[in-house]
């Protein structure tokens, strides 16, 4: 391999559990200031006459939540939880989240999501590989024993169920149809949290080193527990499941997702399709 094949060669996080050293923190840290700050120079343009502007909120929020969670809280995002708190008050975010699941499996941890009432479960295979035992957890429901029900290594998917009915679910979309920087919302449990809801956008495709079809590239806040996570567009369909990080000399850091169509093109599984 000459060095223009190592340049081109995919640095890929697929399970995203890597620990953020401290000269990324440093440098994420210092853009989510600067996003900070722009945020709060707009909505202060903004405001006439305001008793208590949104800007002012957004500052107080994240020195509080920079003050309180100093040992435990290590997402340099500083408004990472006053973003999901706002997109959560939206009734059509909070019924989503009660299909998606804490997906345990040995000492590993991750996001899957309900596709059906009668506990099809749907995550990355790479969270569940080689493990025995597995449990869900459902927001509402608490927590379920799973067993693994389809494998597909090759598209990072696998499918779980549950015994159970009438479980909240995720419609999967029939294909994977986006345009360019398309906004959409994704909901995991990142850095030992749960259920945590965020916003970002679609780039394009992009193609892997280590894979024979072309992913998702976006541009969104996945962290270590995404794994798993639904990527749900405007209509409330899931197009695609996130399965890892990666950074591209462009875009930087950015996510990557399995797109629904390569579960319908992998899955013999007739309990979904």
């Amino acid at each position: 391999m000459d060095d223009r094949d190592e340049e081109k060669k995919d640095i890929i996080d697929e399970d995203l559990y890597e620990e953020i050293d401290d000269e990324e923190m440093y440098e994420l840290v210092q853009e989510e200031k600067r996003k900070a700050l722009e945020k709060a120079r707009k909505e202060k343009k903004s405001t006439v006459k305001r008793p208590f502007p949104k800007w002012i909120f957004y500052v107080i929020a994240s020195m509080m939540v920079a003050a309180i969670l100093p040992n435990t809280f290590s997402l340099p995002a500083l408004d990472f939880l006053v973003t999901s708190a706002k997109l959560s008050t939206n009734d059509q975010m909070a019924e989503y989240k009660e299909s998606v699941v804490v997906v345990e499996a040995g000492e590993s941890t991750g996001t899957g999501f309900s596709v059906s009432a009668d506990g099809m479960i749907l995550t990355n295979h790479h969270v569940i590989e080689e493990e025995k035992r597995i449990s869900v957890s459902f927001p509402e429901s608490g927590l379920h024993e799973a067993k693994v029900v389809e494998r597909m290594p090759e598209v990072d998917l696998a499918v779980l169920e549950v015994e159970g009915n009438d479980f909240p679910y995720l419609p999967l979309a029939e294909e994977t149809v986006f345009d360019h920087d398309e906004e959409f919302s994704f909901i995991g449990n990142p850095l030992n949290f749960t259920g945590i809801a965020n916003q970002g956008t679609i780039i394009d495709y992009t193609e892997l080193n280590s894979w024979d079809r072309p992913v998702l590239m976006l541009d969104a806040p996945i962290y270590r527990g995404n794994s798993g996570s639904p990527v749900i567009n405007k209509d409330g369909e899931v197009i695609a499941i996130v399965f890892a990080t990666s950074r591209k000399e462009e875009h930087g850091r950015v996510g990557l997702a399995v797109p629904v169509d390569y579960f319908y093109e992998e899955s013999n599984s007739p309990l979904i399709q």
